[in-house]
């Protein structure tokens, strides 16, 4: 939404409405806008204002503005178009972030709105009566230079010699290095802080540390970064305090003798770009719930804690992107071993063990397949936060109940060399379990520790004593979420029938699944809702004690950033691709589509990859940078996709074109085939390629149709009915796919870095998405700084590489890094980053 004011030019009214670019440009001193069809095109002589606005997927708009300065620009254009580039910034509610652009020296974000490069022509733009835009054609070479984002230039030869030249009218020799343009920035080894006074006078702030809180609301700032330069503008500034503060900062930068190209980028307050964030300590994460959830949640809380009966709209339904029909097979890792789950028992996780999860669908062309590592929150060998699972998981194994403790050995034995009880679930122990879900086919109960302070207003419970059954409804949840309570009671009790029973499970799942609910008379819950609990469900969570009572708004899935990773000799380098598309693809190439709950690694055919292990460690790798300052989390789900093998989870980010996906040859050879008119499709993968594992090699007389959790025909194997089955190597194996190898999954160890860090990586494995949870893990092994270094002619294996520093005694490390190990950790990431970086451990 725009708003207007005296101060601002009227050419400007109805700007940023819809999606696009939108170009003015400086004509007679006057803003006219530019037509369509010259956008891309910009004269040396003339300065322009362009407006990119992206429409968010939370529905609100997102607008950069950039204000672009011809090389033989007059300096009054030049600074009538900075002045109103702040005018447009105000009327678009101050919320944008502002870049100067100069011609040769365009930012890469500023290029990607002009694909595949813009058209720099000499002149000046001009839409008066009697002037048309029309260019006396010369010949001109220019050169291009960049992968994605192109800069073009006009070269300039030498006439004297080069018969080639003739045919463009005159001789130019190609140099073998085309002199820089732009004079290297000083060498400034510190960032610096400046306040910019209401007279346009920079002063220095004196500190070895930047923190936001040294920003006011009421004064303007500079960041001096050296190759870029930050004006930082609180939201109580004036646009006349604005002005004069970029008249200063472009005083500083002649005054200094910095380059006529230094990118200087605005930015008014609340509107922090993430680069800029990553000079200071600390930078507070924020949370912006959509306005209208948050009064919708507030005022329906208010009514319902008054004891009115409260009608919510439905909630938007999460559709899945695959189909949820297809063959789901889970195995649990028993030490050395995999044993795969019976289908009636795939829908028990157990907290304390790990499981590998396949789900075999139909897609467009052929099978594809999909794999999970679900590593629970007390399995012995990884600390992961708990809660971290993609919805897309939740809705392919459709009904989920997760129990506290384990079968497999080493949880058993990880319990007992710690001396710690056992808390696998059984009939005899209390056990409180939240319900969430968005449906009957996308539904959890989660067990979790008996006491109040678990209960939350926005969920609904229940909770088993030996001697009763409650299910407690929170003030803040809906009918959809009881109506689920009443159906996962049902399922909890079959489970546990199965414990005080030698009964066979799958005669009585398959009897709830295609019979009403409520067959079960083992449990007779009593209802109770909040605020009127009585005095023995209390005891039974050991007493009345606070909890989370207010609304819990879900997060909107944040729109993607698409990364190219460069990972070499211990130097790992990220760099964004702005507005990109499924042409940013590039067969050579490694990238990361970051989604913030989830990321996927693609890999291109012809990148220098060899391995998902490897691909997975350049996921890891991207977490620990978070580039965007987004904080996230090194638990966070990583899928690997390969180039010809992109499943809907990833295309659905794309504008997706399947007969791009398959074509032969490098980058070069396929652009050029399309040039030719002649492209053409892969046959078959190319040699050493990565095909996902597929049901092609299982006879179809070995497929049979079984009932699945929801109630629908699933096609499954007829092993999967043999309870507690291990998958051992023969030759009559009939399963659709090898079983993962539990030395894969475990290849990596855990570090206990208490609460210092964000917490250890997940086990490396070799095959992903990995969905898990966490608690503390083993030990260390220590080892000398020498083999723990990147470049290390003696590595150390089976170790967490993005945290080799955590595998150093106290001592090395104090003399390594000359600082204590806690106070490393308490430096902001990016600092730790680099230090390990410069010392080989990163």
């Amino acid at each position: 939404m725009a708003y207007f004011s005296k101060a601002i030019d009227t050419t400007l009214l109805g700007a940023g409405a819809k999606a696009g670019v939108e170009i003015w440009c400086i004509e007679n001193l006057q803003l006219v806008p530019v037509p369509r069809s010259s956008h891309g095109k910009f004269f040396s002589g003339s300065a322009y204002i362009i407006l990119n606005t992206v429409l968010l997927k939370s529905g609100s708009p997102e607008h950069d503005i950039h204000y672009w300065l011809g090389k033989d620009a007059k300096e009054v254009d030049s600074a009538l178009a900075s002045d109103k580039a702040l005018e447009l910034d105000e009327a678009l509610g101050s919320h944008t972030v502002q870049y100067r652009e100069v011609q040769g020296q365009e930012t890469e974000k500023f290029l990607s709105y002009f694909k595949p490069c813009i058209i720099p022509i000499e002149g000046v733009f001009s839409l008066g009566p009697g002037h048309v835009n029309t260019e006396t054609y010369q010949v001109t070479v220019l050169t291009c230079k960049g992968d994605r984002a192109v800069h073009v230039k006009e070269f300039v030869g030498d006439p004297d010699v080069g018969e080639f030249w003739s045919l463009f009218g005159g001789y130019a020799p190609i140099p073998r290095d085309l002199a820089s343009a732009v004079p290297e920035q000083p060498d400034i080894s510190t960032v610096k802080l400046f306040w910019i006074t209401t007279q346009g006078k920079l002063c220095q702030i004196e500190t070895d540390n930047l923190s936001k809180e040294m920003l006011n609301s009421n004064k303007c700032y500079m960041l001096d970064c050296g190759a870029e330069l930050f004006i930082w503008m609180g939201r109580s500034t004036s646009i006349t305090e604005r002005k004069t503060a970029i008249s200063a900062v472009e005083d500083f930068v002649r005054s200094q003798g910095r380059s006529v190209g230094t990118h200087i980028t605005f930015l008014t307050e609340g509107s922090e770009t993430p680069l800029f964030r990553s000079y200071f300590d600390r930078w507070p994460q924020k949370v912006e719930p959509k306005l209208y959830e948050e009064g919708r949640g507030k005022v329906a809380a208010i009514f319902k804690q008054s004891g009115y009966d409260v009608k919510e709209l439905p909630e938007e339904d999460c559709q899945p992107c695959i189909d949820c029909s297809g063959t789901l097979k889970v195995w649990r890792v028993n030490a050395d071993e995999v044993s795969l789950i019976p289908v009636a028992e795939q829908m028990k996780f157990y907290s304390g063990d790990c499981y590998i999860v396949q789900y075999t669908y139909a897609g467009l062309e052929r099978e594809e397949n999909l794999f999970y590592a679900w590593l629970g929150c007390r399995s012995a060998l990884a600390q992961i936060v708990e809660g971290r699972e993609p919805e897309q998981f939740f809705s392919i194994t459709q009904k989920l109940i997760i129990f506290k403790g384990g079968m497999s050995i080493r949880y058993k034995r990880s319990t007992a060399e710690k001396g710690i009880p056992d808390e696998t679930f059984d009939d005899t122990k209390t056990a409180l379990f939240r319900v969430q879900g968005k449906s009957l086919n996308n539904m959890q109960a989660i067990q979790v520790d008996q006491v109040s302070s678990s209960l939350n207003s926005s969920y609904c419970y229940i909770l088993k004593t030996q001697t009763s059954v409650f299910t407690w409804a929170g003030n803040l949840s809906s009918a959809r979420d009881q109506d689920l309570v009443d159906r996962m009671l049902d399922l909890i009790n079959v489970c546990i029938s199965l414990f005080l029973t030698d009964l066979v499970l799958i005669p009585a799942f398959a009897q709830l699944m295609h019979l009403p609910f409520h067959l079960q008379p083992t449990w007779q819950p009593i209802l109770v809702r909040e605020g009127s609990e009585p005095e023995h469900l209390w005891n039974a969570l050991g007493g009345k004690g606070e909890y989370p009572r207010e609304k819990e708004i879900a997060r909107f899935t944040e729109d993607p950033h698409l990364f190219t990773c460069v990972s070499t000799e211990g130097d790992f380098k990220v760099k964004e691709i702005f507005n990109f598309s499924q042409d940013d693809l590039t067969t050579e190439d490694v990238l990361v589509l970051d989604c913030h709950s989830e990321i996927y690694v693609w890999i291109g055919r012809h990148s220098t990859i060899g391995s998902k292990q490897e691909a997975f460690t350049i996921g890891l790798k991207f977490l620990e940078t978070d580039i965007l300052i987004e904080g996230l989390s090194l638990e966070t789900p990583i899928y690997v996709v390969t180039e010809a093998y992109e499943p809907p989870l990833f295309t659905r980010f794309f504008d997706w074109d399947s007969s791009k996906a398959n074509m032969i040859g490098n980058s070069f050879e396929r652009k050029l085939a399309i040039l030719n008119g002649r492209a053409k499709k892969m046959e078959a993968p190319l040699g050493g390629s990565w095909k996902a594992y597929s049901m092609e090699t299982t006879p179809n007389s070995y497929r049979s149709r079984s009932v699945g959790p929801n109630g629908v025909a699933r096609s499954i194997s007829p092993a999967s009915s043999v309870l507690g089955s291990r998958l051992k190597s023969s030759d009559n194996r009939r399963f659709s796919s090898p079983p993962p190898i539990p030395a894969k999954l475990f290849s990596g160890s855990s570090p206990d870095l208490g609460d210092t860090a964000k917490g250890p990586h997940a086990p490396s494995i070799n095959t992903s998405p990995q969905v898990h949870e966490s608690q503390d893990g083993p030990n260390l092994n220590i080892y000398p700084y020498e083999r723990l270094k990147v470049v290390s002619s003696d590595p150390v294996t089976g170790i967490d590489v993005t945290r080799r520093e955590t595998y150093l005694s106290d001592e090395e490390f104090q003399d390594v890094f000359k600082m204590t190990r806690s106070a490393f950790y308490q430096l902001p990431k990016w600092r730790r980053n680099k230090l390990k970086m410069s010392l080989n451990l990163f």
